[in-house]
């Protein structure tokens, strides 16, 4: 770590060197843009100590070749970085119930330490949703269910300055559900119960609004939870400094490759919890 000459690890500090059970960094993978084996080892190497897991989003790993996919969890695990899977057992489900039980084996076999279950898009009963984790715990990975928070945007209070009284134009009812959150933390509590090692939230539509509405939803998840069971997607910069100004360098987050490096100095105490890079994260590197 003497490369980073603003940032060192001790004992003391609330974030400890890897591997974390908190303070946790996961990085979004192959995706949108695709990542070169070139591209990833230099973000390991230069990122590397604050990256605690690498994501494949989108089932991205669906359209790779078995010896790239290897060979990128390999490279991984060399900078003690775990792999996950993301997203795409829904798509497994159409050919048939032993279609999901070849899909683990061939994760482990592949180098995949985590397989993530989007609970939203599986659409299963609760009781099969239990059965997946045990499948995955039984086969010796970890288990990361995905829950979203939604909620009704026509509850947002309207933005911008208006006159004391001016009349306000009233915002239809829109047709997307309003999430129970006891409801959502009831069943990730049971995940857990099942074997479960950490809840995804995806609560990107709260986050967004998180000053002035929905605040306490997150807020329930973490009490009832924990925020070491818990980890919560950050989809840009604000987001992630929304959650670390309010909970802390503990907090688990789930961002871009491009935020690591910001992420971080807003988790390092010596930093102060307000910072912002003003030239990118390549201002750190060196």
């Amino acid at each position: 770590m003497s490369i980073y000459g603003w940032k060192s690890f001790d004992e003391e500090e609330d974030r400890p060197e890897k591997p974390r059970s908190y303070g946790v960094t996961e990085m979004r993978g192959p995706h949108y843009s695709f990542f070169t084996q070139n591209a990833l080892q230099d973000i390991f190497e230069y990122k590397g100590e604050f990256v605690d897991g690498l994501k494949f989003c989108g089932g991205s790993h669906s359209m790779m070749t078995k010896g790239f996919i290897k060979q990128i969890t390999e490279m991984a695990h060399k900078h003690n970085v775990y792999v996950s899977t993301g997203d795409w057992a829904e798509h497994l489900l159409r050919q048939g119930p032993s279609a999901y039980k070849t899909y683990v084996q061939d994760c482990k076999e592949l180098g995949f330490d985590t397989i993530e279950l989007n609970v939203d898009s599986l659409q299963v009963p609760e009781e099969a949703l239990l059965r997946f984790v045990r499948l995955i715990k039984g086969s010796g990975l970890k288990a990361k269910p995905q829950f979203t928070v939604k909620f009704n945007k026509a509850d947002l209070p309207i933005a911008g300055d208006r006159a004391f009284g001016a009349y306000v134009f009233p915002v239809p009812r829109t047709s997307e559900i309003v999430e129970d959150a006891d409801w959502l933390i009831r069943r990730a509590e049971r995940c857990l119960e099942a074997g479960a090692d950490m809840i995804m939230i995806d609560a990107d539509d709260v986050c967004k609004y998180a000053d002035s509405l929905r605040a306490d939803i997150v807020a329930k998840i973490v009490s009832r939870l924990g925020l070491e069971k818990t980890m919560f997607e950050a989809s840009n910069p604000k987001i992630s400094e929304w959650f670390v100004k309010r909970y802390g360098p503990r907090v688990n987050l789930f961002v871009d490759h491009s935020q690591v490096m910001d992420l971080e100095c807003l988790r390092g105490s010596s930093l102060g919890k307000n910072h912002k890079s003003p030239l990118g994260s390549s201002y750190f590197l060196f």
